[in-house]
């Protein structure tokens, strides 16, 4: 299954629990209710011991939240989603957008790096089974040819390992970098069926003098929440726009018929690795958006998590580089 099918599936995951929230605005009804008696009560109860005149708009407070409460998924989930749900789609076609230019480029640029690397006489017979034939014709049968003749071979197995290798590591980092973002959506979209779900006792509890924070808290922490997918979006969005203006770049370099590539793919491991890294600051970066309280353990244990993966995922990139992001577990 594609990694984005797996997104659908979690949007459908968040359609399909929905209903659970009728059956906790039962129970929320008689939580908010009783706690309604006591905050009018108390209220009149001031007021008459004050001699002062009842003032019946903070009253209206308790009867607000009650009509949300048993219209729950439809009048607060409903508005709320109808309000973001351009956030999210903006977001997600600025992406398409980048991704399809991307691929493109990216195609082109494939085409154009075989053909400079077919130009170069010492490589093009390793990736072209025409050329590698080519060069054994012309080669004899005497002791020296055929000491050469085992050298292509050995070279030509060298070279398909090499390249193996390298794309087996590319690959992994495209998986771990497909699981920073299904693990991001999958988390959000736990915290959003969670919410939902235990929304109307929040909101019960919030009519109980003393916790009327409770609905503030849920509102911000929802909505936090919710942008999770579109911030992480737009950081795919930039990070795709990055790779097409280096792509372009290459691309520039190689319409040079003297140019010979890099097949190293060290950028592009490079950026693999921001992108691994830079997911798991996704609720930080909402955090700055909106303020929203009670997740301080879970955003730390983000944090560390991003650092670890960002030590482990920089000294893999280094080893297969060459380069000192190898000391970075140290």
């Amino acid at each position: 299954m594609e990694p984005s099918n797996l997104h659908e599936v979690l949007r459908s995951v968040y359609d399909e629990m929905m209903p659970l929230c009728a059956d906790m605005a039962a129970v929320a009804k008689g939580v908010a209710g009783l706690g309604a008696l006591f905050y009018v009560a108390i209220k009149v109860w001031q007021s008459l011991s004050r001699a002062e005149p009842i003032d019946l708009f903070p009253m209206l407070r308790p009867f607000a939240i009650g009509i949300c409460i048993m219209f729950f998924s439809t009048l607060v989930l409903g508005s709320i989603n109808g309000v973001l749900s351009p956030i999210v789609q903006g977001s997600h076609s600025m992406l398409e957008d980048q991704v399809l230019d991307l691929n493109e480029l990216q195609q082109q640029k494939d085409l154009l790096e075989r053909e400079a690397m077919l130009r170069n006489p010492e490589m093009a017979y390793l990736i072209s089974d025409e050329e590698f034939d080519k060069k054994l014709d012309e080669l004899g049968w005497s002791p020296s040819d055929l000491v050469t003749m085992s050298g292509m071979y050995i070279e030509r197995e060298m070279f398909d390992i090499k390249k193996q290798i390298r794309d087996g590591f590319r690959e992994f980092l495209e998986i771990l970098f497909q699981s920073a973002a299904l693990v991001i959506d999958t988390i959000r979209t736990f915290f959003l069926i969670v919410l939902s779900i235990l929304g109307p006792i929040a909101f019960a509890i919030s009519v109980w003098d003393g916790f009327q924070t409770t609905l503030t808290q849920w509102l911000t922490r929802y909505i936090s929440v919710y942008l999770w997918l579109p911030v992480a979006d737009i950081f795919s969005a930039i990070l795709a726009k990055i790779q097409t203006l280096i792509i372009e770049k290459d691309i520039e370099m190689l319409a040079d018929p003297n140019f010979i590539p890099d097949t190293s793919n060290t950028v592009y491991i490079i950026y693999m690795v921001i992108g691994i890294v830079g997911y798991f600051t996704v609720p930080t970066v909402t955090g700055w958006i909106i303020q929203a309280g009670g997740a301080g353990n879970f955003m730390r244990n983000v944090n560390q998590t991003a650092t670890k993966s960002g030590n482990l995922a920089g000294a893999a990139a280094g080893s297969a580089t060459g380069n000192i992001s190898g000391r970075l577990l140290k």
